[in-house]
């Protein structure tokens, strides 16, 4: 279940289940029964239920028919009138026959449980009266509160805050994921998310086809290249990463090391004539060749059998990293550009699309953080109505020809054209100097050994967060590379399907 469905592809879900002869009610109390079996879980016995005017609404007075049901003492206080509710919801609060009060943020003085059923994922405007009075009265009550669908104030395209939003314990969505329950801040305001299967057969994703996804095993696992036992490392290809000057060489040597435990056969750093005892110093298993300046890396590239190359990382921003990207660019190997490779086209972003135009089929994969994207991609940035990550990167991606990996928490990889996944598992303590690094020497290590762009891209994103989780705190970017064989016992034994989890 790794789609995620956009509100209107959501929308067109239920349309679609409909049409096959499922009717909205019953989608309706499949939702609501999800809702209570989730909170009868909880400790206490006093459930609220803040119900909203559309269908949210509904799910949340099947929630509290059920509870009441198996003896839970519930109310149900809506934010609207009961004469105006249509549609399933009106169905629904029929056959609710207790009390319906009117929304007042004291009505949930007593709460031991909440059902959050105001708004669903489908909010697009701001918050304001009473429902975000509400909203801060489920916040300041300090119980568990369960949000239908998505937190109330969440948007689901984008995951922004519309002015306020609930704080779940937890959330209870239907049939699929949204890209609001992962991108931030939305997924910060979730908790747990459980997707409830309430009788959209999976059928209909074969035409509403999904272009967006979580980042996990299931996106790329068939393209991930498994050793064979009669390879040798030069089936597994060969890395290159290009190193900055004598007071920069580190960023050059976690990313020669990601690309070398990610799996590529061979891995080594094009190093200024000025760095280069320090970086043979520094290294053991990867090479170190002495490559200075543009026409020195053309010729070094010149060998098809490098077939991956690595720029930006610790590698000085200014004209000559751009010569030297642009020679990368003019090979056939699949070039990652990093860091300073990226800031480097800042001002001249069309001489770096004209390049990526020219390439073909070699794959170019470009890796900016929030600020290097906003000077690399500003137009982007400035245009009206585009303000979620996941449309920034897609925009970016289409426009520039490119893979494009905008970093955070919630990394967005997007293809030119169209696929585009939202990664689920960056711990915070990623945030360390040189992680970027590391991840784009893995991407890097992925396309060597053949992988796709959009694929390599996704897995060295998944397999960063994995080796990152599997150290755990205190982590620093050397760690990372050193995580990646626990990482892969674990994956490659889901692969030839047994269980475990990395330790």
């Amino acid at each position: 279940m790794i789609e995620l469905l956009t509100t209107a592809e959501m929308a067109e879900a239920d349309r679609l289940a409909m049409a096959g002869g499922i009717s909205g009610l019953t989608l309706m109390e499949n939702a609501g029964r999800a809702l209570a079996d989730c909170a009868a879980a909880k400790p206490g016995r006093h459930a609220v239920v803040v119900a909203g005017p559309g269908n949210n609404g509904g799910d949340g007075f099947v929630a509290a028919r059920l509870l009441t049901e198996r003896g839970f003492i519930v109310r149900v206080v809506l934010a609207g009138e009961v004469a105006q509710l249509k549609g399933g919801a009106a169905a629904m609060a029929k056959q609710w026959t207790g009390v319906v009060e009117p929304a007042a943020p004291q009505t949930l003085a007593h709460a031991e449980i909440i059902i959050d059923a105001l708004f669903g994922a489908g909010l697009d405007r701001p918050v304001e009266g009473l429902a975000r009075a509400m909203i801060e009265a489920m916040n300041e009550r300090r119980v568990p509160v369960i949000a239908a669908d998505l937190p109330s104030g969440i948007n689901g395209n984008s995951g922004a805050v519309m002015g306020a939003a609930v704080r779940a314990t937890e959330t209870v969505t239907f049939f699929r994921r949204k890209p609001g329950h992962l991108l931030l801040p939305g997924r910060m305001h979730c908790g747990e998310v459980h997707v409830a299967d309430i009788g959209i057969p999976a059928r209909v994703l074969e035409q509403i086809k999904p272009r967006t996804f979580i980042n996990d095993v299931e996106l790329w696992s068939r393209a991930f290249p498994r050793p064979r036992i009669d390879g040798h490392k030069y089936m597994r290809g060969h890395a290159v990463a290009v190193s900055g000057g004598i007071e920069t060489t580190g960023a050059a040597r976690l990313a020669a090391r990601g690309a070398l435990r990610a799996g590529a056969g061979l891995v080594t750093i094009a190093s200024p004539r000025e760095a280069l005892s320090v970086n043979a110093a520094a290294n053991l298993a990867v090479m170190v060749r002495a490559v200075d300046g543009a026409a020195e890396l053309a010729a070094f590239l010149g060998d098809r059998r490098r077939n991956a190359v690595v720029l930006g990382p610790g590698g000085g921003v200014g004209p000559q990293m751009r010569e030297l990207a642009l020679v990368a660019l003019a090979s056939e190997a699949a070039v990652v550009l990093d860091a300073d490779a990226l800031t480097s086209f800042a001002e001249k972003p069309s001489d770096l699309a004209q390049a990526i135009e020219k390439r073909g089929r070699w794959p170019t994969i470009l890796t900016p953080h929030e600020g290097e994207f906003s000077s690399l991609f500003s137009k982007i940035n400035g245009l009206p109505n585009v303000n979620s990550k996941l449309q920034k990167t897609s925009l970016a991606a289409k426009d520039s020809g490119a893979i494009v990996l905008f970093k955070g928490a919630d990394s967005v990889v997007a293809a030119p054209d169209g696929r585009a996944a939202i990664a689920a598992n960056a711990p915070p303590w990623l945030a360390t100097a040189g992680s970027g690094d590391v991840l784009a020497g893995m991407i890097g290590g992925l396309l060597a050994q053949g992988m796709p762009g959009f694929e390599a891209t996704a897995a060295a994103v998944w397999l960063h967060g994995e080796a990152a989780n599997a150290f755990g705190p205190g982590l620093i970017a050397d760690d990372l590379p050193e995580m990646l064989p626990t990482v892969y016992r674990w994956l490659n034994a889901q692969l030839e399907g047994k269980s475990g989890a990395p330790a």
